[in-house]
């Protein structure tokens, strides 16, 4: 599948981006500068060779033209942009991974836009769009270290049948990770707030936890 990362020279970006070229997807990996992303995907180049052959540096603009679109750019930002790209999105699957969280002490809390998630107010700004939402609970850098398995399971949410479908798929390329369907975006403020008791978990234990459902 051909997929662009809007933000692909961020940590979460560029790790997934690698990760999908690895499993044969054709990746476009965006930046606001293409010589950003240049520089980003000659540096995985050089450290993967072949294993990330599809990878294809371009701007944001050029990402948006994909048949999903990944919007890996931080929290604070991912609004902006997709409300910059609303038209060369329309019509495109849009995926939000962003979690708002603020960082208190030793715990991490949830911030909540008026729609409940960053997800619900992504697809208000991008009403000709599909949004669907996943990777909330995946650490950025597993992403990118293409020689270890993500034993991880991973929720999708959006309110498109089809769109939430093909997300699904996408995942269930990465080997052992595993998709579930979670629904409409409304559960998506699920998956965004959890990342905060995740994250607490990991700092207060330290350890490095993920998500994994029993008994299925």
């Amino acid at each position: 599948m051909r997929i662009g990362i809007l933000g692909a020279t961020g940590p979460a970006g560029r790790g997934l981006a690698a990760r999908l070229a690895d499993v044969g997807h054709d990746v476009i990996a965006g930046s606001r500068e293409a010589a950003k992303a240049e520089a980003v995907v000659a540096e995985l180049r050089e450290k993967w060779g072949d294993r990330v052959a599809r990878l294809t540096p371009g701007d944001n603009a050029a990402a948006c033209d994909a048949e999903v679109v990944v919007v890996a750019v931080n929290a604070d930002a991912a609004l902006a942009t997709c409300r910059y790209f609303a038209d060369q999105l329309q019509g495109r699957i849009v995926v939000s991974m962003a979690n708002d969280l603020t960082r208190n002490g030793s715990e991490f809390n949830a911030v909540l836009p008026p729609h409940g998630s960053i997800a619900k107010e992504m697809q208000a700004l991008l009403w000709r769009s599909q949004v669907v939402t996943a990777f909330h609970l995946v650490p950025a850098a597993e992403f990118g270290a293409l020689d270890e398995h993500m034993e991880s399971d991973v929720v999708a949410c959006g309110d498109d049948d089809d769109a939430r479908a093909t997300l699904m798929e996408i995942i269930r390329t990465i080997p052992d990770l595993r998709a579930f369907d979670g629904g409409s975006l409304e559960n998506a403020v699920g998956m965004e707030t959890f990342a905060a008791v995740l994250l607490t978990i990991n700092i207060r234990h330290k350890v490095r936890a993920g998500l994994r459902l029993s008994g299925v």
